[in-house]
């Protein structure tokens, strides 16, 4: 009963809100759009990229909560190797195109997976990984949500093995303490696992010529087929099966879509469903939305949503409050201006963006929004604070929150009628996904 009032209140206070002020903003002012270019490169050859997402906090105060969360793009060319490493974060990866072998260690065992497109996995911080392009043609894009475990917001990699650029993390040790860890003389352990140095004797400069390759091409190299086939040696693929394992990876697309009809598919894994995702509280989906079609206004109860454009364009519109971009836009302010801005944030405010390949836009909890395909468009999200989370749909036929308001108070929350509120609301007989245009004459 209690949770039924909250949400005729919510209700009644966006309509409220709704009949004070509507405004819109542009990209440029549009705190929940993150396009392409605010990607920061880390690592960049022939060969393919690392890049790094700007921290979602430093574009508004709303993204408080999500200061911890980093979102970071994998891509590299066919036949090549992201070389052995392992970060201070917990991760999830989605493999967005493309055909990657995935191999992680522990200290006792190691388990190497074939992962094709939807293909997600977890991996725990400070597991060692690397990660190959198998694929003869295509190139490989895997999308990670990394959750660091020191300190919030700041990623740190550590190499197993060293490059010109990047020093391997063994180097770091004093030479006592490699000689008596690896039972070796130091010469010995520095010609097998570090980089050497410029004085080094003769018999040892072609080993290092050797390694020059690798050690210019930083930290993606090239792979030859026979290293890409010894590598898929006793690969497991992804789990097709209904229940998730704990360590193996699982397809976005294992299970039937939660929302289809002819305009559009959407495919959700929530951690009630795997064991991967109830450690770290986040859901994972991919929604396909085809052209000309609607992803009709809905909003998430608990859950942050932060969603990658795969392919495709479009448009999307999010409803929220007027201040809500003012960190980037106007910076700390002294307590008369902040107290004037809070007068004014009850203003509705529409945030609208194109939407293009790469750009990434954030959902905030309890802000509807609806997105527009202009052809094609293929999502990837990630969901924080998953658990109890509930999607309302604000028009359609079904799972829709309004159509749930009784008689009485529709009488007093709308201008109309209550008759014509539902008569209204009966128009639309498409759930989830509908046509954008339908009044757009031939």
């Amino acid at each position: 009963m209690a949770a039924t009032t909250i949400k005729l209140l919510m209700l009644l206070g966006v309509a409220f809100l709704a009949s004070v002020c509507v405004s819109s903003r542009s990209d440029r002012q549009n705190p929940f759009i993150f396009k392409s270019n605010r990607f920061q490169t880390l690592y960049e050859n022939e060969n393919g990229h690392i890049r790094l997402l700007q921290r979602f906090d430093e574009r508004s105060q709303i993204f408080e909560n999500l200061q911890n969360y980093r979102l970071l793009e994998y891509k590299s060319k066919p036949h090549t190797l992201f070389l052995p490493q392992y970060t201070d974060a917990d991760s999830i990866l989605v493999v967005l195109s493309g055909k990657a072998i995935f191999t992680v260690l522990n200290s006792n065992n190691r388990n190497s997976f074939n992962l094709e497109r939807g293909d997600t996995i977890k991996v725990s911080a400070d597991t060692v990984a690397y990660l190959a392009n198998r694929d003869d043609n295509e190139d490989l894009r895997v999308l990670e949500l990394a959750i660091p475990v020191n300190r919030p917001g700041q990623l740190q990699t550590f190499l197993i093995s060293g490059t010109q650029n990047q020093p391997s993390f063994l180097s770091g040790f004093s030479k006592n303490i490699l000689e008596a860890a690896f039972n070796t003389d130091y010469e010995e352990i520095e010609k097998v696992l570090l980089e050497e140095k410029e004085e080094d004797p003769q018999h040892r400069r072609i080993l290092r010529d050797r390694r020059q390759k690798i050690n210019e091409e930083d930290v993606i190299v090239k792979v030859s087929r026979e290293q890409i086939e010894e590598l898929s040696k006793n690969a497991k693929s992804s789990s097709k099966k209904s229940v998730s394992s704990e360590s193996e990876p699982f397809n976005l697309k294992s299970r039937n879509p939660i929302y289809s009809n002819k305009f559009g598919k959407f495919f959700e894994i929530t951690p009630e469903k795997n064991p991967q995702l109830q450690d770290l509280d986040i859901f994972v989906n991919s929604v396909e939305i085809k052209e000309g079609s609607l992803l009709l206004p809905n909003y998430n109860s608990r859950a942050i949503v932060i969603v990658t454009v795969n392919e495709g364009k479009g448009d999307f519109e999010l409803v929220g409050q007027r201040n809500e971009n003012q960190q980037e836009q106007r910076g700390e302010n002294d307590d008369e201006e902040e107290q004037r801005e809070e007068e004014i944030s009850k203003q509705v405010q529409r945030y609208k963006a194109r939407l293009s390949p790469g750009d990434v836009f954030v959902i905030p909890a309890g802000h509807p929004v609806a997105i527009n395909a202009s052809s094609d468009l293929k999502l990837i999200g990630f969901g924080i604070n998953a658990e109890n989370n509930q999607r309302n749909f604000l028009a359609g036929e079904e799972d829709n929150v309004i159509s749930q308001i009784q008689r009485p108070v529709k009488e007093l929350a709308f201008p109309g009628s209550s008759q014509e509120v539902d008569r209204l609301l009966k128009n639309q007989k498409q759930s989830y996904f509908a046509n954008a245009y339908p009044l757009q004459k031939e």
